[in-house]
């Protein structure tokens, strides 16, 4: 198995520092006004996001000392687990804001679906780093991804944004085991196949397409047009840090997935280009990671937690920008969201336990 070298990526580990403190800064302000009209406290969503940040750290320095390779035996139960809470959802889940997607264990409230990344990211990296060396057709390729459908059909049931987020986890990670263009044309051809028939199962998912394309014909697409209205009012360099008037109540719930457009209105568009600058030294790190790891396996899981947060930055700041129909992603580290918060700190430890074993 080789010897432990070195210590873990500083980089790595002070840019998701730089991350959480800007994100509850940002949040303080974005969530002050919701916080004081709902519970009468404005800090009431960054106490709660406060909490979560101190329990990821304390699990991403847990998992960050441990050997990584412990994992790759606990990963297809860890799967089994995800499997089961997504499947109790849709039984005994909470409806928060219309959307079940929650279970409840006394004051507090956990998303499977969060925990589901994961999983999907360790089974994928074992499954792969398993069959590595052996000729992968796209009967292979197509096998590995079927392991992954039955939790994409769970999660998309109920969480269509998070489906597509598993799913493209596991096609990049499938590519990246096999970089070969034809099958992975196949893989992602039936990957949108998948989603077609996701988006024909519920109306109203079909109704989001059409109030991307023309937003202020409907009633719903009032969060859309706020949320430009805050990108365009920042202009260059922002109203400043607290200013912004889309948070307050023009943006619905602005704390969670479109916390962005609240960023380009108090920060400009010179602090949002800053903002997606550290999120690519970030996703650079992951690769770094990823080239210099001891085994497949380590190398597969950098490149899964590179891809999960690659694929919800681009989708998060898509939807804001409206180049794609809202989905309810939220910005890593940014948005609102307790079991996010944990679970992004918790892969954020698996890589910087990868980095401390290095060929």
């Amino acid at each position: 198995m080789g010897r432990k070298k070195g210590s873990i990526d500083i980089t790595l580990l002070i840019v998701v520092i730089i991350l959480v403190l800007f994100g509850l800064v940002t949040l303080l302000s974005t969530s002050a006004y919701n916080g004081q009209v709902k519970f009468d406290d404005p800090a009431y969503y960054f106490k709660k996001q406060l909490f979560a940040a101190a329990l990821g750290f304390a699990a991403m320095y847990v998992i960050s000392r441990m050997d990584y390779h412990i994992l790759e035996r606990w990963a297809f139960p860890v799967y089994l687990v995800s499997l089961a809470l997504s499947g109790l959802v849709l039984v005994v889940g909470d409806s928060i804001n219309g959307s079940k997607r929650w279970l409840s264990f006394g004051p507090l409230s956990f998303q499977p679906s969060e925990f589901a990344k994961l999983a999907v990211i360790l089974v994928l990296a074992r499954t792969i780093s398993r069959k590595s060396g052996k000729k992968q057709g796209i009967l292979e390729l197509f096998r590995i991804l079927i392991l992954v459908l039955p939790i994409v059909g769970l999660v998309g049931s109920n969480n269509l944004s998070t489906a597509v987020i598993i799913l493209g986890i596991a096609v990049i990670l499938v590519f990246i085991s096999n970089p070969r263009y034809l099958p992975f044309l196949g893989l992602m051809a039936l990957g949108v196949g998948f989603i077609a028939v996701f988006l024909g199962m519920e109306s109203y998912r079909l109704e989001r397409l059409a109030i991307w394309r023309d937003p202020e014909s409907y009633e719903k697409g009032f969060q859309t047009i706020q949320g430009l209205y805050a990108i365009g009012s920042g202009g260059l360099f922002g109203n400043g840090l607290g200013e912004s008037i889309q948070k307050l109540g023009f943006v619905p719930e602005a704390q969670n997935d479109m916390i962005f457009s609240i960023i380009c209105e108090e920060l400009g568009l010179v602090g949002a280009g800053i903002l997606i600058l550290v999120f690519l030294l970030l996703i650079w790190r992951f690769m770094v990671s990823a080239e210099h790891a001891q085994d497949l396996f380590g190398s597969l899981i950098s490149a899964g937690v590179m891809a999960h947060i690659a694929i919800q930055v681009i989708l998060n700041v898509a939807v804001v920008t409206n180049t794609i129909p809202n989905t309810g992603i939220t910005l890593p580290f940014v948005s609102y969201g307790g079991t996010s918060f944990l679970f992004l700190l918790s892969e954020m430890g698996l890589v910087l336990s990868v980095s401390r074993w290095q060929k």
